[in-house]
């Protein structure tokens, strides 16, 4: 099952790694025809870790569920014509890498007027980068990280990568309702590092250093602006609490009963807890007088003092325990992947009309070669180019064959 609502969209990607892959699943999971663009023997990230005891890459098929995918090589000319003959049948096309010749965005346009054409590049300059160099560059590793340890600490989710995927996704989207709107293509260019410059303006993390000159550090679990941090429990158990509004800090108060303690305290020092921004700006003494009425308590405990109280908190799990709960959670379904094998894979997070796009296989290297050319170029270009042989299914173009 799909949402369908781009049923009958199609769009030929040419990506690796995360952010494109990324884009083309989700148009995949709300109905789009995804045809993956894979060089001969598949792309480079096809074994990424972590893989399968087969060498199937988990991550992979993870990212590249629904599609379909075809093999040819783009580094020849043969090759980079029979892309310019598939794009100027498909409504888009996703590429993380300038391609030249006739598979090149300028000639893939000038044939196809109406095609959206989406680039991702590493820097507004064309510069190659990665999501882990765009942290480094950005300053968001200066304030990741345990307060005091002097050391960059990088973010181990690749999160320049997942917003720049939604990023070309929405923009394919846009173009499409824009060429529905006038019959005008699209050519749309997206700068990695730029999503994450873009995103830390947004949150004024660089206003705040332009302006003020504030040179914001590190300060392990503690939510800035707000007061959020773990704590331990009796039985070793630890905890993520965060206390957004006045009725989150009120009512901790009272479950905790420090309500006489805190006003006393508020009283000596002339400071007003009920302020976000003092609780803040206090927040070492506030955990202090939080910490022991944890370190009381177990888990089971804890959920009991807070049940039906609506407090924000939860506990830390590894991924092992996380992945136990998955069944409960309609976002996840069996999905039985070659390479893998059964196991419960996510659908699309977005619901529509009460329906959820379910999780399908990602493709072999090649699968649907001669499927699409067939399909899309027609028979007898698809023998012409592949041969006759039916369980031959990636593109080996022999002399002359593109005559």
């Amino acid at each position: 099952m799909t949402t369908g609502l781009l049923s009958g969209v199609t769009v030929l990607e040419l990506s690796s790694y995360v952010a494109t892959p990324l884009a083309g699943l989700t148009l995949a999971q709300l109905g789009a025809d995804v045809v993956r663009v894979e060089p001969p023997g598949g792309a480079a990230d096809r074994s990424r870790l972590p893989v399968a005891a087969s060498g199937t890459s988990y991550y992979w098929s993870g990212l590249n569920k629904g599609k379909r995918a075809i093999e040819v090589d783009l580094t020849t000319p043969e090759g980079q014509d029979v892309i310019a003959e598939l794009a100027a049948g498909v409504d888009a096309v996703i590429a993380n890498a300038p391609h030249r010749g006739a598979a090149g965005e300028a000639a893939l346009r000038a044939r196809s007027p109406r095609l959206v054409h989406v680039q991702l590049t590493g820097t507004w300059t064309g510069e190659a980068s990665v999501d882990y160099l765009v942290q480094a560059s950005s300053g968001m590793q200066a304030v990741t990280g345990p307060a005091g340890s002097g050391v960059p600490v990088n973010h181990v989710l690749p999160a320049w990568d997942v917003a720049a995927g939604l990023y070309l996704a929405n923009g394919v989207l846009a173009a499409l309702r824009h060429r529905d709107a006038t019959g005008e293509g699209s050519s749309i260019a997206l700068a990695l590092e730029d999503v994450a410059l873009a995103t830390m303006g947004n949150l004024g993390l660089y206003t705040q250093a332009q302006v003020d000159g504030v040179d914001r550090a590190p300060d392990g679990n503690y939510v800035y602006g707000t007061f959020g941090r773990d704590f331990e429990l009796a039985d070793g158990t630890r905890i993520m609490l965060v206390v957004l509004t006045t009725r989150h800090w009120h009512t901790l108060l009272e479950v905790t009963g420090l309500v006489d303690g805190v006003r006393a305290v508020e009283r000596g020092l002339g400071i007003d807890l009920d302020d976000e921004t003092a609780r803040y700006e206090h927040r070492e003494l506030v955990a202090a007088l939080l910490a022991p009425w944890f370190a009381r308590r177990d888990l089971a405990g804890l959920v009991a003092a807070c049940e039906g109280r609506r407090l924000l908190w939860s506990a830390y799990r590894d991924l092992d325990a996380a992945a136990r709960d998955l069944a409960d959670n309609p976002l996840f379904a069996p999905l039985d992947q070659p390479g893998v094998g059964a196991h419960l894979a996510p659908g699309s997070p977005l619901v529509v009309g009460g329906l959820r796009a379910a999780p399908r296989a990602a493709p072999a290297v090649g699968q649907h070669t001669r499927e699409v050319l067939a399909e899309r170029l027609g028979a007898d270009r698809c023998v012409a180019l592949l041969g006759p042989d039916q369980t031959h299914d990636h593109l080996t173009l022999d002399e002359g064959a593109h005559a």
